[in-house]
This record gives C-alpha cells, sequence and structure tokens, in this order.
C-alpha cells in the first residue's frame, strides 16, 4: 500500500496508464487518462477511469475483460464506471462558509446497471437525512461514497487503487488543504458500499483506517446512522443481507436529470447459485418490488421527460411479484422456464410474472421504450416472446448469457442446461421474433475447461452469430461454489490466448450482423450530439440497441406535416441505414416521429405487401 500511496502523491498528474492489448495482433494501444487537482481530462472516445457517465447514458460497449489486466474494448456497453462528472451532472459547488454541517457528499460507481441504480437510492436516503450537497471531485467533499463491484478480481483492484488516494486525502488532510489540494472543511469520511463491502468487509475496515463505514447492498437505509456513529470515534458496517428489502419505496435522486433515459430496478438477487458466480452472496436471495410501485416509479420518470427505461435486476426475467397473491393470484407450481431448462430454485408462490410486468408498463406507456437486462435464458417462457413481439414499445433486443458454448462446461457451472437446449431457445426466439437482436456473456478458461470444451464455445458464437457480447478470461470468487469444489487450472496465458480468440471469432460474426442493416429503416432515439462531431452529428440508439450516428439537419416532423426542424434529444427519428461498421451504423435521418405512429406506418406497410 505504500508503495501506491507513494505513487500517488509524487505525481502531480494522478495518472492512470491503460494499454489496451489487442490479442490477434502485437499491436498495442496506450491511453493516459490525467487529473489535475479538480480538472479532469480524458481522451474523447474513451471514459475516464474514475469520472462517471450518468446513469442514464449507458454505453454500449462489448468488452473482453481480462483477469488481472484492464479491459479489452470492442464496442461501448454497460461497464465500470464513476457516476457523476463536473460537465454532465453540474452540481452546485459551494463555498466555504455555505457548507452545509453535515458535509458534501462525492460519489463513485463501479459495476452494473445495479449499483449505478443504487447509488441513487443511496442520494435519495441521504438527501432525506439533510446531506443534500453533491461536489464533482473528492478533495471538496465530506463524505466520500465508493460503491464497489465484486464480480472479478479487476474490478476490485481498480476500487482498491481508489481507496489509497482516498487514504492519502483524509489521512495528510491538514497538508492537502494548506497547499489547496484539498477544499474540504474537514478530513472526509469514507463510505465503501456494494458487493466488495459485503464481500470483504473484514479486510476493509482493517486496511490501516482507510474506510470509515462498510454498508452492504441491502443496508442503504441504515447509512445515516452509520455515519453518525464515526462521529462518536466509531467505524461502522452493517452489512445484513435481506430477505425483504427492495426499496420500493424510495424515489431514486436521478444523476442526470436532463436525460431521455432511466434505470428501473424491478427485482434483486438471484436464486440460481452458478458455480462461478459470486452474485447471490453479495445480493442475496431473489425478491421482486410490487407492480404497483414500478408503474408509480416509471410515472413520474414520463413526467419527467424520459423515452426509454431499462428494468433491471440481478436475475431480471425472474421477477415475481407475490405480495398480492392471497388476493389476486393463485399459489401453485406452474412456473413456466424456457424448453429444456431447469432451476436448483424452487418457487414457493407464484406471483405476478416478468411478463405481467411488461405487459402492464408497456400498455400504460405507449410513447416509452421498455428494455431489461440482465435475464437468464431459463425464465423466456413463450408467453413472454410473444408479447414482446406483439408491442411496439418493447425494444427487439435479448440479452442471452451462454457463458460457454459446451454442455459439460455447462454442467460444471450449474447452469441448468446444455449446449443444444440453448441452441433450441435461440432458434425459438427467432422464430417468434424474427428481426431479434441477441447479445451475451462468455467465459473462457473456467476450471477443467480443454481445448475442445473451449472450441465448442467458437463454434456455438459462430453459428449464433451475436450482435454484442460480453468476453471475460474466468476469474474465481471465493465462497462460489467452484472456490469450494474445483481448481482454477487453466494458466493465465492459455486463458488469454482463448480470450483472444473468442474476441476474433465474435468480431466475425457482429460485423455480418450490423451489415444486415444496411438498407433499412431505423427507429432512433437521439441522446445527444456524437461527440466526434457535436456540432453537426446526432447520435442515438435503435430499437435493437444499435449506436446510430447521422447528420443534424432540418427534416419533416410527422405530426406537424407543415414543419421543418432540427431533430432535439428525446426525439424519435426515423433513419435510413446506408453504412456500418463493427460498433455503429450511420443514416440519413428522414423524419421526427412517435413511437406510435412508427409502429402504425410498419403496419400499414406490411398489409400492403400483403396484399
Amino acid at each position: 500500500m505504500a508503495s501506491s500511496l507513494s505513487s500517488v502523491v509524487n505525481q502531480p498528474h494522478l495518472a492512470q496508464r491503460l494499454k489496451l492489448h489487442r490479442p490477434s495482433s502485437l499491436t498495442t494501444l496506450t491511453i493516459f487518462f490525467h487529473k489535475h487537482k479538480h480538472q479532469h481530462q480524458h481522451n474523447a472516445s474513451f471514459p475516464h477511469p474514475y469520472t462517471s457517465s450518468p446513469r442514464s447514458r449507458p454505453l454500449n460497449l462489448i468488452m473482453a475483460s481480462r483477469t488481472h489486466s484492464p479491459s479489452y474494448t470492442l464496442r461501448r456497453h454497460f461497464i465500470p464506471q464513476a457516476t457523476l462528472t463536473a460537465s454532465e451532472a453540474q452540481p452546485r459547488l459551494v463555498p466555504d462558509t455555505e457548507v452545509p454541517p453535515t458535509g458534501r457528499i462525492y460519489h463513485e460507481t463501479y459495476g452494473c446497471q445495479m449499483n449505478v441504480n443504487d447509488m441513487e437510492i443511496v442520494l435519495s436516503i441521504m438527501k432525506n437525512a439533510g446531506y443534500g450537497e453533491i461536489v464533482s471531485v473528492p478533495e471538496s467533499a465530506e463524505i466520500i461514497f465508493i460503491n464497489t463491484c465484486a464480480i472479478r478480481d479487476n474490478a476490485e483492484q481498480k476500487v482498491w487503487q481508489r481507496l489509497n488516494y482516498f487514504w492519502f486525502l483524509k489521512r495528510h488532510w491538514k497538508s492537502n488543504v494548506a497547499t489547496g489540494r484539498s477544499q474540504s472543511m474537514r478530513p472526509p469520511k469514507v463510505v465503501v458500499l456494494g458487493c466488495m463491502a459485503e464481500r470483504l468487509k473484514e479486510k476493509i475496515l482493517d486496511s490501516d483506517k482507510m474506510v470509515d463505514v462498510v454498508c452492504g447492498p441491502d443496508a442503504y437505509r441504515d447509512l445515516p446512522r452509520l455515519l453518525e456513529e464515526v462521529d462518536y470515534g466509531q467505524r461502522g458496517i452493517n452489512t445484513l443481507l435481506s430477505l425483504e428489502e427492495t426499496y420500493a419505496d424510495i424515489n431514486p435522486v436521478r444523476i442526470s436529470k436532463n436525460s431521455v433515459t432511466a434505470f428501473v430496478s424491478v427485482m434483486r438477487g438471484c436464486n440460481n447459485m452458478c458455480s462461478f458466480c459470486i452474485v447471490p452472496f453479495t445480493r442475496g436471495r431473489e425478491r421482486s418490488r410490487p407492480v404497483e410501485s414500478i408503474v408509480r416509479e416509471v410515472a413520474e420518470l414520463w413526467k419527467e421527460g424520459v423515452k426509454e427505461v431499462m428494468l433491471l435486476g440481478q436475475n431480471v426475467n425472474s421477477y415475481n411479484d407475490a405480495s398480492g397473491i392471497e388476493r389476486e393470484v393463485e399459489s401453485g407450481s406452474n412456473w413456466k422456464l424456457s424448453e429444456g431448462f431447469s432451476s436448483m430454485a424452487k418457487v414457493k408462490n407464484m406471483g405476478l410474472r416478468f411478463s405481467d410486468l411488461l405487459d402492464r408498463l408497456s400498455s400504460e406507456f405507449p410513447e416509452m421504450r421498455f428494455r431489461f437486462t440482465s435475464p437468464h435464458p431459463k425464465d423466456f417462457p413463450d408467453d413472454l416472446l410473444y408479447l414482446m413481439r406483439e408491442r411496439h414499445n418493447i425494444c427487439k433486443l435479448i440479452h442471452l448469457p451462454a457463458q460457454t458454448g459446451s454442455s459439460t462446461v455447462l454442467e460444471r457451472m450449474r447452469r441448468g442446461y446444455t449446449r443444444e437446449a440453448y441452441l433450441d431457445l435461440v432458434q425459438k426466439i427467432r422464430s417468434i421474433i424474427p428481426d431479434v437482436a441477441l447479445s451475451s456473456d462468455f467465459i473462457c478458461g473456467f476450471c477443467g475447461e480443454t481445448e475442445e470444451e473451449h472450441s465448442e464455445t467458437l463454434t456455438l458464437i459462430k453459428a449464433v452469430g451475436y450482435d454484442m457480447a460480453f468476453l471475460f478470461a474466468y476469474s474465481m470468487r471465493e465462497k462460489t461454489h467452484a472456490h469450494r469444489n474445483y481448481v482454477d487450472d487453466v494458466p493465465e496465458e492459455i486463458k488469454q490466448r482463448r480470450l483472444a480468440e473468442l474476441i476474433e471469432t465474435f468480431r466475425e460474426s457482429t460485423g455480418q450482423c450490423f451489415d444486415s442493416q444496411i438498407g433499412t429503416t431505423q427507429l432512433v432515439l437521439v441522446e445527444g450530439p456524437n461527440k466526434r462531431a457535436p456540432d453537426t452529428e446526432l447520435m442515438g440508439k435503435s430499437d435493437k440497441g444499435h449506436r446510430v450516428l447521422f447528420v443534424n439537419m432540418p427534416i419533416p416532423d410527422r405530426e406537424d406535416i407543415n414543419t421543418k426542424r432540427n431533430p432535439v434529444v428525446g426525439d424519435y427519428v426515423e433513419v435510413h441505414i446506408t453504412r456500418s461498421t463493427r460498433a455503429s451504423l450511420f443514416g440519413e435521418a428522414l423524419a421526427i416521429t412517435k413511437l406510435t405512429s412508427f409502429d402504425n406506418n410498419l403496419d400499414k406497410e406490411a398489409a400492403a405487401c400483403s396484399m
């Protein structure tokens, strides 16, 4: 730790050097992210590792992550990010005389979309407790929140690096203030939240008084009390997991107020107990929010101008609202799984399922798009697939995590299906929703994986043809079934070679998926300017989640035939796709429209073609 701290203190520019290696060649791209005092400078194409994208700008990134090195980036998607930047969140920076007695908050988030949504819940809890001021840099904060991820070792190492720096701000507060490095009114309290807090609570608290409070995902309501304990010389800890906590009654504080997309958590926890996964041990058992609380939150978002909602859950499509089971629905054992799939978890009471939730939301908010992540392949019964086909505002993108293409490895992973069952499900999905886009997760180098088993994963990727994928080298996690029963016996160099082969195979297939969109007209939700050409081009996402770029120019508005205007953030735009890369689509904007209008026109065209 001393060496890490020394490297931070002695550099006027706190620089994080990331090398992005392309496994298929000897080319190495080195990028520097600099932080000088309060100003974050970063390459326009790559986010700063310690600054955040707002929650509502889900980055579309297909990535491959090495166990002991930074992520190999192919395309943008949801990745570990901090959740606040000065330019995007625009907090009110206050003079010292106006600093609230409770202190100002700085926050960073790493990991999944659920962590981003959790931070918004934390900010809501803190705001209600009188902690209302947020700052954009840790040097100006009296309270520092770092929301953590424990899914892979690389994510944890990034957190330890940041904790070293926060420890320096706290331990050397007087000298930092004297030299102008810090502007906080007192040494900051450092608070570790999230999955890493639950997994490594003792280690974190024992780390040379680096951290003041450790709070797990189900204990955020207790944060104000834990912070008060620090004032009395104690260190606060609450990592108890709950069978009931869903934070359904809390209205999250939106980190990005001007965004047209948002996250809504609908369930928490996971019952699947896959042998490689730490999530059941850090997030607990599955529990779902009542449908009514979700509808109310989405209604508030609609009033705020949000046009697209991502429904979140560790196993989102196993959603089961049994809150009204005694008076509304019957309990039973008819919990339908995807054909050929099994589950270790038994459902005691069946309430309203994920298809019921999607049915309610998509019908009550016809001009709002709905996406969801992260699902499990076992929970795609036919009624969910037919609903996705019928509703124009449920996006035709399904994340279908395979993890591996080998049935023997799937058995060791305790996934509950075979290669053949997975391929049958893909065929069924495409037969019901012909124009669907598919994405997936893959792990290479799992315990005992042979070359033959690895090759089966490569052939599965080729056979399915994914639009997006998340590719990782296996990183063993303590407490998991694999940690207790298997040996991490695939050498690191072999994992990296296999990962490179996964990447290359994926790149070959995804290009075909993007090329197939050329000549089509896509409905694009405008999210903002293209960063590479902010004055002339706009960027948005299609129904399938593809990134689409087009020239910003006056075009007809189909709701007002006598009007031509430039599209703005939040508009739905018809875009004719003219070319593609493996990361983006490019096209010509035709007209501004609405979700329902675009869908009605498609129905008319389909009817005309069938005559």
